[in-house]
């Protein structure tokens, strides 16, 4: 039973590099609300988080940057070299991450929550769900995403996995494993699979709230927003290519973009006429993929198909959306200061959340656009 009457948890982990992320996106197609702890434990030691003192004055000042914010990598390398040191920091962000959890989970309006957390068999977050999923990916597999996606040499990438307890360990705590050691279709045939073990009433994918089912808002002015799934990866891969001048997207890729990102669809009685590509991370909603048919008209269109993804990144409680477009698009200023939105820098970013996912989701070329959805923030100082 989870600690959420009326809600079912699914609660995810894995080792480091077994790619979790990846599948906790997968059951967000699916219908569940993401949470991802570990990313809460980053906003717990930021410089306005509720956890930056404690931590400062455990560890020193030797783990601040120039700017004052923590350094997550000379900590990492403090605690991961220390099992008394590691302790010490999961004694101060555990109770703080398990708060900002709570309240996520409690003003989530979807009936099904997953809580991504690489430490999760070992605490009381637990307690809190239904079933334990847990993914597992080859040691070389492993090895080879720790060098190619975060720098990491093997010595280094050995050493963090080794810091972990074993993959098999895991394995036999879980209700579900997923093998995400292949290919990203295998992989999200797993998830389908046990996704309909555990909610056999449901028929095919299902999607969140307001983007449940096929269409979003219905008809306005004959338009029609719609989540793509994955069998549409040809149109959609035809569609950028006839309207971003290169050619070269092929539909594989977008295939492998469903694991990081949802593609939403706006169409008309004539066809489809724009598309974009948007993530929600860290309850940050970021949009990077922008594309229009030629000659449409953005006063008319763009409005529409932004006032949807705005709606749907509120009720995934995002605290800000941040908009990649082409400078081109990002010139009409008048179309933009009246949807809400300015040209912002990542380093104009106040909160280090933002500024983080503004750094490492912006494309080559873009113009970044930025909008906050909501006053409140989760985990901000006690």
């Amino acid at each position: 039973m989870s600690a959420w009457p009326g809600k079912f948890v699914i609660g995810l982990t894995g080792n480091i590099a077994t790619g979790k992320s990846v599948v906790r996106r997968m059951l967000e197609h699916a219908g569940a609300f993401g949470i991802d702890a570990d990313a809460l434990s980053h906003r717990a030691i930021e410089h306005n988080g509720p956890g930056y003192a404690a931590v400062v004055q455990s560890f020193g000042n030797y783990i601040l940057k120039d700017d004052g914010e923590i350094d997550r990598k000379k900590l990492g390398q403090i605690v991961f070299a220390d099992p008394q040191a590691l302790k010490l920091l999961e004694s101060i962000i555990h109770p703080i991450v398990r708060e900002g959890v709570d309240h996520l989970a409690r003003l989530s309006p979807h009936q099904v929550i997953v809580i991504e957390a690489i430490k999760l068999l070992e605490s009381p977050l637990r307690q809190m769900c239904d079933v334990i999923w847990v993914v597992t990916a080859d040691e070389a597999v492993q090895l080879t995403r720790l060098k190619h996606k975060r720098g990491m040499d093997v010595d280094e990438a050995r050493k963090r996995m080794a810091s972990q307890s074993s993959q098999a360990e895991k394995a036999a705590q879980a209700d579900t494993v997923i093998d995400n050691s292949a290919s990203i279709e295998q992989t999200w045939q797993q998830v389908k699979d046990a996704w309909r073990k555990l909610f056999p009433q449901a028929t095919g994918e299902t999607v969140p709230t307001r983007l449940r089912g096929a269409v979003t808002a219905g008809l306005a002015n004959g338009m029609q927003v719609m989540r793509a799934r994955p069998r549409q990866a040809e149109d959609i891969a035809g569609f950028i290519n006839a309207n971003n001048g290169t050619g070269k997207l092929q539909p594989a890729q977008v295939v492998n973009a469903f694991g990081e990102k949802a593609f939403l669809l706006l169409h008309t009685l004539d066809g489809l006429k724009a598309l974009l590509g948007w993530k929600v991370e860290n309850l940050v909603a970021r949009v990077d993929d922008f594309y229009l048919e030629r000659g449409l008209a953005h006063a008319e269109y763009v409005p529409f198909l932004v006032s949807e993804v705005e709606q749907a990144s509120r009720e995934l409680q995002c605290e800000v959306i941040l908009l990649f477009v082409a400078p081109a698009l990002a010139a009409q200023r008048d179309l933009w200061l009246g949807l809400g939105y300015e040209e912002r820098l990542p380093s104009e970013l106040s909160v280090g959340a933002w500024h983080e996912a503004a750094q490492e989701s912006a494309p080559a070329g873009s113009v970044m656009l930025f909008k906050q959805l909501r006053a409140d923030r989760v985990l901000r100082p006690i």
